[in-house]
């Protein structure tokens, strides 16, 4: 039921952003002659009727009136269940006559972020994550691998709720590299996942240092490519062991870089992933805790599987929200709105006519 009222409030919201000179038809004379027998039809009842008329009378009896003879004056407001049936007849000729759009520009609005994903794949990943569920069909316990599995584990999060993301997935050591842009593919991000948690293809990964202040930019760097930075909606998700003491990038201090993030208004949500070191435990979680609580984001040191699952239903939870993208389609049906117009006015017009006595009565 959920999915059928959302797919006719689709239905609508295309039938409000249809413009007339745009329609072109595919059977536009197929509904012009459906449209012409209708007429046709309900002239020869007219005159069959009225036909009937002129001979009333001859084999009738009188009775006198019991009521008033003064007729009211809304008395013709009984045939009111008759409007939205011919409202809706122009309706299903549009639907019959199978309308579509050559080339549409439309802004469309659902629930979802601009997420961006980093994942660390540098040589520090190698020590030790125990983690069954998510290192399950993995070739080792090693942290990244822990990783991977916990970026899959956040994809499907966002699979399974309300959301329609634009998703994109960066890979980081000293440099990092954009693996997908944007999208709204969700299984496109699952199989990039797939593929970069491949042991061979982990193993020849370039620059295996950690530089996640790197990460940050190239993140940042990602939502100004495609034009992000003045809309609302923007996030950043790093899944790192933070083994990163390091406060400077090019010269440039830590704090200018995370100001990027602030300018941007794209908070970071940090989780660390180091097993059985609880936050504190490690040096440079001081650094990045406070690092990332500047933009508006959180720190969770993760120390074991399910801290990791708490983080990412934390992350899950807090995002949410509105984006709004312009979308672009070509040859586009515009047979639905139209048929499911024509329906709503037709159950209008059959329900009052059934279940409203004023339009039952006589005269």
């Amino acid at each position: 039921m959920t999915a059928l009222l959302a797919s006719w409030r689709d239905m609508l919201a295309q039938f409000w952003t249809i413009s007339g000179p745009e329609l072109k038809f595919w059977h536009g004379a197929a509904a012009l002659l459906a449209l012409a027998v209708f007429g046709g039809l309900v002239i020869v009842v007219l005159v069959v009727r009225s036909t009937q008329a002129s001979d009333a009378g001859h084999d009738r009896v009188a009775v006198p009136a019991v009521l008033s003879v003064g007729r009211s004056g809304w008395s013709l407001f009984r045939h009111g269940a008759v409007i939205p049936f011919v409202v809706g007849v122009p309706f299903f000729a549009l639907a019959l006559a199978d309308p579509y759009t050559s080339l549409t520009s439309e802004r469309v609005t659902y629930p979802g972020r601009r997420i961006s994903l980093v994942i660390d794949a540098s040589d520090s990943m190698l020590s030790p994550f125990i983690a069954k569920r998510l290192n399950a069909g993995m070739p080792s316990e090693a942290a990244f691998f822990t990783t991977v599995g916990a970026a899959e584990h956040f994809i499907r999060l966002r699979m399974a709720g309300p959301y329609r993301d634009l998703m994109a997935l960066v890979e980081f050591g000293d440099e990092a590299y954009v693996i997908t842009p944007f999208t709204t593919d969700y299984e496109n991000l699952l199989m990039s996942v797939s593929l970069i948690g491949n042991r061979i293809e982990w193993e020849t990964f370039p620059d295996r240092g950690t530089t996640i202040a790197r990460a940050i930019h190239q993140g940042v760097g990602l939502f100004r490519a495609f034009d992000f930075l003045d809309a609302s909606g923007n996030l950043m998700v790093i899944l790192s062991d933070g083994d990163d003491a390091e406060v400077r990038l090019d010269g440039r201090p830590l704090a200018e870089i995370l100001d990027e993030a602030v300018e941007a208004r794209v908070p970071v949500y940090f989780v660390r992933l180091q097993f059985s070191r609880k936050l504190g435990e490690t040096i440079s979680d001081a650094i990045w805790k406070s690092a990332v609580e500047r933009t508006g984001g959180r720190f969770y040191a993760a120390a074991t599987e399910p801290e990791i699952f708490r983080a990412l239903a934390d992350i899950d939870r807090r995002a949410v929200g509105t984006i709004s993208v312009r979308r672009y389609s070509t040859d586009r049906t515009g047979f639905s709105p139209f048929a499911l117009m024509a329906v709503i006015l037709w159950t209008v017009a059959a329900l009052s006519k059934l279940t409203v006595p004023w339009f039952r009565r006589f005269p």
